[in-house]
């Protein structure tokens, strides 16, 4: 496995003195995204009627990055069922409310010149706990509107409840209920989805031999483990048609000996390719509540390269990017085809625009509304 990068001190002053890798445009089937600076999924917990319907801090935050100059913004963990939404705070993707209310989220996205995605997923096992901002040790709300967790096995997640291990039946309403979702994220107007396979939710605890202990066609060896993700690949493929992007997003390693890893996630990852999938947004954990994971500055960025360069496919890097340079390295150096930025868009929803000043990539991002705040009118100052 390469070694991640590390972090380095950005300039405020233009540096480029060849184009920005980081922004260039990348095309991937019908849909062309204008660079290569994009917001992952970021679970927000904020709908307040617990409807699954997002609504004015779902419009503002993702617009905000998209108004930002970020090229692709891709909406929150999204349940493609009740049942598939971590908390009920979550937002959904299964009834037309719910599809009304992300148009007005992705017309706004498009007036800004970015490409808008979704995530689709189901949280298994990890699902029915109370939001992140409010969450305490151990609690899930099962007595509190809650309700009953499923998985590949019934183990649970440390301090969860024990879930239900999915029948045949059960397995199939899943990959209906990502197909259903898939084609009511077109109808929202999302420019393409991404079905979600990481962080211990569903579709990782199939893959996972630490969570997957069954003995039939849906668990075993490791065509087996895959067997799921692979399957609502096709179905999501054959729903949304030829021209829109499918990505998946894995997590390229359990941190733990004995769990999924990323050898494992490249054999998949050229798996899914074959069925349909395009991109793969690489992260890692979520699997085992106490794995010892070694965070620092780029530290997942070493497994998008080893999946992208064994499995042969595109990725993008996510994890404590926090500077232009760091991720032009990246992308110039053929590491990564795209870098999410998390952490540091929160902290700036204007991250692409100063990036795209440092790496002296041009303005052509800027909304017109605030042309006037542009360095190049105000001395170089940023």
């Amino acid at each position: 496995m390469s070694a991640a990068p590390t972090a380095s001190t950005a300039s405020t002053a233009p540096v480029a003195s060849a184009p920005s890798a980081l922004f260039t445009p990348l095309t991937i089937r019908g849909l062309t995204i204008r660079n290569r600076v994009w917001l992952p999924p970021l679970c927000q917990y904020s709908v307040t009627k617990r409807d699954g319907v997002p609504h004015d801090w779902h419009l503002v935050h993702l617009g905000s990055m998209a108004a930002g100059g970020a090229g692709l913004v891709i909406a929150e963990a999204t349940g493609v069922s009740p049942e598939g939404r971590i908390s009920d705070y979550d937002t959904g993707i299964w009834n037309d409310e719910q599809v009304a209310a992300w148009s007005r989220v992705t017309r706004f996205i498009r007036s800004q010149g970015a490409a808008s995605g979704i995530q689709l997923a189901h949280a298994g096992r990890k699902a029915s706990v109370w939001p992140e901002p409010l969450r305490r040790p151990g609690s899930q709300p099962l007595d509190e509107g809650g309700w009953t967790t499923v998985s590949a096995s019934a183990q649970a997640f440390d301090g969860f409840r024990e879930p239900v291990a999915l029948d045949e039946a059960g397995i199939r309403r899943v990959i209906a209920d990502f197909r259903a979702a898939a084609r009511r994220a077109l109808d929202a107007g999302f420019d393409l989805v991404e079905v979600h396979a990481a962080h211990g939710y569903l579709v990782h605890q199939f893959l996972s031999p630490l969570s997957n202990v069954r003995d039939d066609a849906w668990g075993g060896d490791l065509e087996g483990r895959a067997r799921l993700l692979l399957e609502i690949v096709r179905e999501v493929r054959a729903e949304i048609g030829d021209d829109v992007p499918l990505f998946v997003r894995f997590s390229a390693t359990d941190w733990v000996d004995g769990g999924w890893d990323e050898a494992q996630t490249a054999i998949v990852a050229r798996w899914c390719e074959d069925a349909g999938a395009d991109f793969f947004d690489v992260s890692t954990g979520g699997l085992v509540a106490h794995a010892d994971i070694p965070v620092g500055p780029g530290y997942q960025a070493g497994h998008a390269e080893y999946v992208g360069e064994h499995a042969d496919v595109q990725v993008s890097a996510v994890g404590l990017i926090t500077n232009a340079e760091q991720a032009e390295q990246l992308v110039a150096s053929g590491s990564a085809d795209a870098v999410m930025f998390g952490r540091a868009m929160m902290r700036d929803p204007h991250f692409a625009l100063r990036a795209a000043h440092e790496l002296g990539a041009g303005t052509s991002m800027w909304p017109v509304q605030y042309l006037r705040a542009r360095p190049e009118v105000n001395d170089g100052e940023w």
